[in-house]
């Protein structure tokens, strides 16, 4: 009996050639944009002039990493950019996920367009015009929550930029209301496509709308929502600089609680423009996400194979 033959990349190129020509593009934007580029990561290990190029100028070794760890301000800042990033992520998820299912349980159909687009309108609004809505809530002489505090209750006025230890959950609080609605469109996609036949089939059971919710529509949700959380650990280590730099700025009482990787090295390479300095702070935010997304996707592995990446 004659074995078969094992057909291998070129048999399946010559077979699907017309699919491999419409995959050509794809290939090409990923080889051009991520894969080329990272020859520049050498220029983490030279003082790179445009003279000798990145392969031509002096290699330092480790020297352009001194910056990140000068100080002792290398493991605050990586943990309150994790420890941001965790919050985001976890209660983000959460609060798209309750609302995606409140706004699914509206009967009204224009009520829930309307309430659709109220809660989408923030995740359009620039992170400027963010700050001038922050600075006009917050703001110590004419903020709202202070003259409201004043007028209404007869307290006294907060000053909310010289105080460190409430600005993490002014910014998670900031974060969760610009990206609540973008991030309840998925998990309402989601809960369009189940079958109205799993619903009807429990109400004949008696089963009441909680029931519903917990033994429909969570089991079906659980997918979107591990894909979502894995898709996202992937840039755990790269802070929201937008949100950080606008709300926070150059104020320094606040860098305390409000530091990140993100807002340090903007700092320490605006007046020197070094690219070897950037670049090693760029290698070791990327070295850092790979381990922690190699790790999550472990422990995914472990847990529920059928939806691990890898």
């Amino acid at each position: 009996m004659k074995k078969k033959r094992k057909r291998g990349f070129l048999w399946d190129l010559r077979k699907n050639w017309i699919l491999w020509l419409f995959l050509c593009p794809t290939l090409i934007f990923f080889l051009i944009n991520h894969y080329l580029p990272m020859a520049g990561v050498y220029m983490a290990f030279t003082d790179f002039n445009f003279k000798g190029g990145i392969f031509g100028s002096e290699f330092v070794g480790l020297k352009n990493f001194e910056f990140l760890v000068k100080g002792n301000v290398l493991g605050r800042l990586t943990i309150n950019t994790i420890l941001y990033n965790l919050v985001f992520i976890v209660l983000g998820n959460i609060v798209q996920l309750l609302v995606s299912i409140v706004i699914s349980q509206i009967s009204g159909k224009r009520f829930k367009k309307t309430v659709q687009t109220l809660i989408l309108m923030p995740y359009f609004v620039s992170y400027v015009v963010l700050n001038v809505v922050a600075y006009n809530l917050l703001s110590y002489d004419n903020g709202l929550i202070n003259n409201f505090a004043v007028n209404v209750f007869g307290g006294e006025r907060l000053n909310f930029y010289t105080h460190a230890e409430w600005w993490p959950f002014i910014l998670v609080a900031f974060y969760i209301w610009k990206g609540l609605g973008y991030g309840s469109v998925v998990y309402l996609a989601t809960i369009t496509g189940i079958s109205q036949e799993y619903y009807e089939a429990a109400k004949i059971d008696g089963a009441s709308t909680i029931q519903q919710i917990r033994y429909i529509t969570l089991p079906a949700l659980k997918p979107t929502c591990i894909m979502l959380v894995v898709y996202s650990v992937g840039g755990i280590v790269r802070g929201q600089f937008e949100l950080f730099y606008q709300l926070v700025g150059e104020n320094g009482l606040l860098y305390s609680t409000t530091d990140i990787l993100d807002t340090y090295i903007y700092r320490a390479t605006l007046n020197s423009v070094n690219y070897g300095m950037t670049t090693a702070a760029g290698l070791y935010q990327s070295v850092l996400g790979l381990v922690i997304v190699l790790l999550v996707n472990f422990m995914i592995r472990k847990t529920e194979p059928e939806y691990a990446l890898f």
